[in-house]
């Protein structure tokens, strides 16, 4: 997006690439649709240490630019819950497109090029790579970050932040899932597969979005969500009957004489009930069960409190908080502030969006600011 931007203000361009193709983890994001973009992109779909830093840049290239490019080129996208959009096809038409823009807007892009040094003389960036050395009068760091590094993910961006004097903010996985130890790891793996839509929470932070057990852990868009704010210690909540009024529904289910089982196998496959009334048990019939105890129970239901031993790692991780402290950079141009001619973006930075299509905004908004201001 940036390469292209500036190719078309008339600049000479050229993209290097370490991987042997670039755009990698375009294509094998969304399951290999890549959820490019959100209907409802705002400021507070974003981790940052400055909340405001993102504004500008999300303000003046909206999600609605980017879907008049795609459409523009005749890409077929569909809609999913919560305003995400992804390819119909594949990953790769976008990817082509992006491609089509930077061949139309004059830029190089070199790939298997691996960079060794980068150093700045004579007001001039000279760049020694694998194909020899380059000289540019300014240059873009859009090295993303630690994430996936099966597909050649490093952290380069950091190293060159820190050589020319930047602060870079400790960085961590992130949209990634939890992994447990002894009992509960054993318990959720019994029931790998199963998936509940529920309501997951760590301190202030919620999120209403399924949860998938695995081998080791949980995942699905709700853990992933949360990972975000999850640390190391902490405990994560999770309301299994969001949208009910637990204790009330109890309550009526103490007069009916209804089976617990029963009613729960209404909310959560049947595993899951079974699994969960070994764990917690209570009488099947609460005709004898005191208001006092139906209370507590509710809150079990409602909160229940799981302690996650870690994160997956970057190998499992969709982005990576932390980064480049945005103090450091210019949030209209996204030049370094005490280094002219060096500019920082897309996910290198320390921002980091919700899951569905949020991080792909921003690499689209940031790399159109910057290559407007190159």
């Amino acid at each position: 997006m940036c390469a292209a931007t500036s190719g078309y203000q008339g600049k000479s361009v050229l993209v290097i690439d370490h991987a042997p193709k670039a755009a990698a983890k375009i294509r094998i994001s969304g399951g290999g649709k890549c959820n490019f973009t959100n209907l409802d992109v705002s400021p507070s779909h974003y981790l940052c240490q400055n909340p405001h830093f993102v504004k500008s840049a999300l303000s003046r290239y909206p999600s609605a630019a980017f879907i008049e490019l795609v459409e523009r080129h005749g890409l077929e996208y569909e809609q999913r819950e919560l305003g995400k959009l992804f390819c119909k096809e594949r990953a790769s038409d976008l990817i082509q497109i992006l491609r089509t823009e930077c061949d139309w807007a004059g830029v190089e892009v070199m790939t298997h090029c691996a960079i060794d040094q980068v150093a700045f003389t004579n007001q001039q960036y000279l760049i020694s790579t694998s194909h020899g050395e380059f000289t540019a009068d300014k240059l873009v760091v859009a090295t993303g970050a630690l994430s996936f590094p099966k597909l050649k993910a490093s952290g380069i961006g950091y190293e060159i932040a820190k050589q020319f004097g930047l602060n870079v903010i400790p960085t961590s996985p992130g949209l990634v899932p939890l992994v447990f130890e002894g009992k509960w790891q054993e318990r959720i793996a019994a029931l790998s597969g199963l998936a509940l839509d529920v309501n997951v929470s760590c301190g202030t932070h919620a999120f209403k979005e399924a949860i998938l057990f695995t081998h080791t852990g949980l995942s699905g868009p709700g853990i992933l969500q949360i990972s975000n704010y999850w640390q190391l210690g902490k405990t994560i909540e999770i309301d299994l009957l969001p949208g009910l009024v637990v204790v009330e529904e109890l309550k009526v289910l103490k007069k009916s004489g209804q089976p617990v089982q029963k009613w729960l196998n209404q909310y959560w496959p049947k595993r899951f009930t079974q699994a969960w009334l070994e764990w917690f048990p209570i009488e099947n019939q609460l005709s004898n069960v005191p208001d006092e105890m139906l209370i507590d129970y509710a809150h079990q239901l409602t909160h229940w409190t799981l302690y996650p031993s870690d994160t997956a790692g970057y190998d499992k991780a969709e982005v990576t908080l932390g980064g480049v402290d945005t103090d450091e950079v210019s949030s209209k141009t996204f030049e370094a502030k005490k280094q002219p001619g060096l500019y920082f973006i897309g996910e290198v930075l320390d921002v980091t969006g919700h899951l569905g299509g949020y991080n792909f905004q921003w690499a689209w908004a940031s790399g159109v600011a910057c290559g407007l201001a190159l």
